[in-house]
Parts: C-alpha cells; sequence; structure tokens
C-alpha cells in the first residue's frame, strides 16, 4: 500500500511541476474573509474562536495579516484567552514540535492537527540532508513511515510541496517548497546576515574566477608570442637556406662556364700555331739532347779524375 501511495505522490509530483508551485486557492486573499470578521470580534473570546476558525479552515495557510490586527494583537492581555494568541503564532511560523514544548496551549482538533504538520513539513523541508523517515517521523510525532507517508501526499495535493517518496531508502526528496511560512520578529537581521555571507561567497568566488581567467589570457599571450616568435624565426631560416641554394648554384655555373671557355681557347690556340708548334717542339728535344751530353762528360770528366786522385793515393 506505500509502495502505491509513493507511485502516486510521483504522478502528482510530476503533475505539479507542469503548473503552478502555488495553488492559486493558497493566497493571501483566503484570510481575508476572517479579518472582516475581526471588525465584528470585540470580545478577546471572539478573538480567539476566530483564531480557531481560521487554523482550520482548508487552503488557509497564511497567518500575518490575521496576526497583525488589532483584536488579535489585543489577546495578550487576557490571560485566559493569551495562548490562542501563541497558538496563531505557530501556526504563522513556528512547527509542530515549537507546539508541544510550549505549554498551556490549547488543544488541536483533526484539521488542526494536520494543518500544522504540513507547515512544519514546509519548514523542515529547508534542510534537504535532513528528510529521511526517521528524522521525520520524530520532528512531526508520526507513528510510523505510512502515517508520514500519507502527509507528505497530503502536503503534495495541496500544492505545498514537490516531493517524491522513497521507501526503499526511507527518504522524502523534496525539489520545490511554496513559499506560505510568514517570517518570525527579529528574524530579519538573521536572513540578512545569510545574505550578506552568500553575497560574500559570490564575490569571491567571482574573484577567483577573474584571477583564473586573466592568468589563463596571460598564459595565451605568452603562447601566441611564442608562436609568432617561433614563425618568423621559421622562415627566416627558410629564406636563408633558399638565398645559400642559388648562391651555390650560381657558383658552380660560373665555375662550368669558366672551364668551358679554358678548354675552347685551348684548342683555338693550338689550331692557331699550327707547324710552328710543331718547331718549337723540336728545339725543345735538342735543348734536352745538349743538357744530357754535357752531363754525361762532365760525369765522365769527374770519373776520370777521381780515378787519378785514387791511384796517388795507393802509391
Amino acid at each position: 500500500m506505500a509502495q502505491v501511495k509513493a507511485l502516486n505522490a510521483l504522478e502528482v509530483s510530476k503533475m505539479s511541476s507542469n503548473e503552478s508551485r502555488v495553488n492559486p486557492l493558497i493566497n493571501s486573499s483566503n484570510i481575508q474573509p476572517f479579518l472582516a470578521l475581526t471588525k465584528s470580534a470585540t470580545s478577546p473570546r471572539a478573538a480567539a474562536d476566530l483564531v480557531t476558525r481560521a487554523t482550520s479552515t482548508p487552503n488557509t495557510y497564511v497567518f500575518a495579516e490575521l496576526l497583525q490586527s488589532p483584536q488579535i494583537q489585543a489577546l495578550p492581555q487576557a490571560p485566559e484567552y493569551a495562548p490562542y494568541y501563541t497558538l496563531l503564532e505557530i501556526f504563522s511560523y513556528g512547527t509542530y514540535s515549537d507546539y508541544r514544548n510550549t505549554a498551556n496551549l490549547p488543544s488541536l482538533n483533526e484539521q488542526q492537527t494536520l494543518k500544522l504538520r504540513q507547515l512544519s513539513l514546509l519548514t523542515l523541508a529547508k534542510n534537504p540532508h535532513n528528510l529521511s523517515y526517521a528524522s521525520l517521523q520524530s520532528a512531526l510525532e508520526l507513528s510510523d513511515a505510512r502515517a508520514l507517508e500519507d502527509l507528505v501526499i497530503s502536503a503534495v495535493y495541496a500544492d505545498l510541496i514537490t516531493a517524491q517518496l522513497d521507501p526503499h531508502n526511507q527518504v522524502v526528496h523534496v525539489s520545490a517548497v511554496s513559499p506560505l511560512r510568514d517570517l518570525a520578529p527579529n528574524s530579519i537581521p538573521a536572513m540578512l546576515a545569510s545574505l550578506q555571507e552568500w553575497s560574500n561567497r559570490c564575490t569571491m568566488t567571482l574573484d577567483g574566477l577573474e584571477t583564473q581567467i586573466t592568468a589563463i589570457k596571460d598564459i595565451a599571450a605568452q603562447k601566441h608570442s611564442e608562436k609568432q616568435a617561433w614563425a618568423s624565426k621559421t622562415e627566416e631560416l627558410i629564406s636563408d637556406e633558399k638565398l645559400d641554394k642559388g648562391a651555390h648554384g650560381r657558383g658552380q655555373t660560373n665555375m662550368i662556364s669558366r672551364a668551358v671557355a679554358g678548354m675552347r681557347s685551348g684548342r683555338f690556340g693550338k689550331r692557331d700555331r699550327g707547324g710552328n708548334s710543331i718547331e718549337v717542339e723540336a728545339d725543345d728535344d735538342e735543348a734536352m739532347d745538349l743538357d744530357d751530353n754535357q752531363e754525361f762528360n762532365e760525369g765522365f770528366e769527374g770519373g776520370a779524375a777521381g780515378k787519378k786522385r785514387a791511384s796517388r793515393r795507393k802509391i
């Protein structure tokens, strides 16, 4: 049975997510009839009865205006009916635990008990990490898991919350809460402090992001500069290489041209001299023969003289 109710709550939460988060019937206008009745509630007893009727009526969850009316504000001055003023304060911004821990309060009827537990569930849902079955049963004084599931389903059907039941893990998953709880007196400074703390964290986070963005931009600019320098150096090396290859090719071409020209001029010179070259060669041969004869004679004479000197030594 609990599983079926969990599935029903899941379906209701899906339908609620596609519609307005707050039921149009749940707003401050629902308290207007009771505000009109305060004008006729001239006695403390009539004002106390008005509190009971307002807190028992379905779809009436906002009580700030009623609490501020002069007739209700006068209740604390009547000791017999002062507890009704405290009860209305608990319905406005308190919880079921506050009611149980406050002495001398009026007894709750069935409708009041259900409504106060529903409103308490809205307050408890502010802490999504503490929505286990055990924790909620303790805070709302529910006897078992089935009673808790019935309460959650009733809150979902009343468009007070958008939630899903998780019987397996014994947890209630709340994804949206209607803004129906009033602010407790003197709660604004604490709220402002929380907002200021949140704002400071946001500022610190933004400053950190700005620092990281600046560092990333600096690194990107440095890499871009290095890339440009590398590209410029590469182009310079390629240009120098092309110039070297061009100069080397021209040098080889010039050397070959000079060699060919020299060979051609040598052949043409021999053809121009013709027979004269033969005569020059003959003269050179005769000169070489004369030199050889002269060297031979000198060698012979030297040898004879050497023999004469050797014979003289022997004598």
